[in-house]
């Protein structure tokens, strides 16, 4: 034994397990009658936030719900959901927020996986969630949140979430886990391939996350934060727990709306929000009448498929900063950011927004980000032109998914969390995404990227949305079938002329055969569905 562990315990004075938990209770001593919460006309301070989240894990608790139990919440950006991401983990218990767009049958499947006890539901979602249930077939005590903003729907449970809440005790005990590798959350992946799998998240990795991103984003006690990401979406990045840290405010948001994005930014001083690209093409393909220049530049990041260049300028012009992240469900959402270099700012802003579209380098809290050779696991040189997979390992990864040690096994092999994604290293050490392995398109025996195809797309004066997907060829195996949406009032626009414009900007064999128009399938988290148009393109 090395004489530096001698008699040198582990001990309540020098070894407190990291959980985000342990945010709220400092942000309500130091800042406790600050409003850290606003939603309409509602304000709740940081004091009143850390009571109603006391009040819930008691009221949980009186409803037989312990350490390890999982506590379902299927809500918009709501004060609940984020009295949800405290109350619930101070119990010992599994926070999982169902995406909000789920039908029926998924949410069941969620419920009898998760082995739910308790379900909070929000008004909106309260036929959905009844059917649910039905199907699902498990005893669970049902909370209905009545948000005055939500539609009149009739309540299903045996109980409000006000009254449930009053039954609280305000000075139930804030437990931290007795050990930080404990499941904090559960977060199902989209399961565009069959059933979702349950992505187990820990207090640790919790914490250093929203650490991460509050250095990351640079937030600080006089930040605003306008909840355009979706709670459910890897708990808000885990910016439910990053901006409390911080200290900042808080302002739900039940629909993403440019008009409602608009007034927020100017009633309230927003200074951050984060948002798939399709938030940034919302605002700048808002009618003028609703669009208004922030007084102050607004910081937003945005993550999934890396915005085109002409997106990133097209933002800057209207007063906002873009940082490009980039994570998975697996990660806690941000794991990797394009990190600001000196002389950035002075470059032509095409030659920024193009180095701005870049993946980047792992965020503060994970380990290692690189481009490996999957066969081979060693990784690939720094030449801006060989493709490996993007991988990731350290803290900041999932425990794995839920009863499903094949797929975690297969995730973790050698190692590193494999992404799936496509990528290359630049000289300068910042990898960027070419495209998802499966999204990768073989034509004659040549790769094309279909992320390169829609950056040309983009470029084009009356193209709002592009997507790229393979089709099948006799000839060539596979070719680019591109999927486009005009912008409003452009209706004179033809696939010949789509085709013309890629053949200017790009090699002939990359370009489109197949063009067609009309809106692009989203997921609630507003990434474009490319199964869906891989289906329709090979339908013809």
């Amino acid at each position: 034994m090395s004489m530096f562990e001698q008699h040198l315990e582990r001990t309540p004075a020098n070894y407190v397990p990291l959980s985000p938990v342990s945010f709220l209770t400092r942000a309500a001593r130091i800042w406790g009658s600050r409003v850290a919460v606003i939603h309409g006309e509602r304000r709740i301070t940081y004091a009143q936030f850390l009571e109603r989240s006391r009040r819930l894990a008691s009221a949980l608790a009186a409803a037989g719900v312990g350490a390890g139990d999982t506590v379902a919440i299927m809500a918009p950006n709501t004060p609940e959901m984020l009295e949800a991401h405290y109350g619930v983990p101070m119990l010992g218990a599994v926070l999982c927020s169902i995406n909000i767009r789920l039908d029926a049958a998924a949410i069941a499947f969620i419920l009898q996986h998760a082995e739910t006890k308790v379900v909070l539901v929000d008004r909106e979602f309260a036929p959905v969630m009844a059917e649910a249930v039905r199907i699902a077939g498990r005893t669970l005590h049902v909370v209905d949140i009545d948000d005055p903003r939500a539609p009149p729907n009739a309540l299903i449970g045996t109980v409000d979430y006000e009254t449930f809440l009053a039954g609280g005790d305000p000075m139930h005990p804030v437990r931290l886990p007795k050990d930080e590798w404990q499941a904090i959350a559960l977060n199902y992946t989209s399961g565009t391939t069959g059933n979702p799998k349950g992505v187990v998240a820990h207090h640790r990795g919790a914490y250093l996350n929203a650490c991460a991103n509050a250095l990351t984003f640079g937030l600080s006690p006089r930040s605003v934060y306008l909840w355009t990401l979706p709670m459910f979406h890897c708990n808000g990045w885990t910016y439910t727990w990053a901006v409390t840290l911080a200290g900042g405010t808080h302002i739900c948001l039940r629909r993403v709306e440019p008009a409602e994005i608009f007034a927020a930014i100017e009633a309230h001083g927003v200074t951050h929000m984060c948002g798939a690209p399709v938030v940034l093409s919302m605002l700048i393909h808002a009618p003028e009448t609703v669009r208004r220049r922030p007084a102050e530049t607004v910081q937003i990041a945005t993550g999934g498929a890396a915005p085109p260049s002409t997106v990133i300028a097209q933002m800057e012009a209207m007063g906002f900063a873009v940082t490009h992240l980039y994570g998975l469900t697996e990660t806690y959402g941000p794991s990797t950011v394009c990190v600001w270099q000196p002389g950035i700012g002075e470059l032509p802003i095409e030659e920024k927004a193009a180095f701005m579209a870049r993946q980047g380098v792992g965020t503060p809290m994970i380990e290692e980000a690189a481009v490996l050779n999957p066969a081979t696991m060693q990784h690939v040189p720094a030449d801006g032109t060989t493709i490996g997979e993007l991988m990731l390992r350290g803290n900041t990864v999932m425990k794995g998914y839920l009863k499903n040690p094949s797929a975690t096994d297969e995730a973790f092999a050698g190692g590193w969390f494999h992404s799936g994604d496509l990528a290359v290293m630049h000289p300068d050490g910042y990898m960027e995404v070419k495209d998802r392995s499966k999204d990768i398109i073989i034509s004659g025996g040549e790769n094309i990227s279909s992320l390169e195809v829609e950056e040309v797309l983009y470029k084009h004066p009356a193209v709002m949305e592009a997507a790229v997907v393979a089709r099948p060829d006799e000839k060539w195996g596979e070719t680019p079938h591109a999927f486009v949406t005009l912008k409003p009032g452009v209706s004179s626009l033809d696939g010949a002329e789509i085709i013309a414009w890629c053949r200017t900007h790009l090699a002939h064999y990359k370009c489109p055969r197949h063009v067609s128009f009309g809106p692009l399938p989203k997921t609630s988290t507003g990434k474009i569905q490319k199964f869906e148009l891989r289906e329709r393109a090979r339908e013809g």
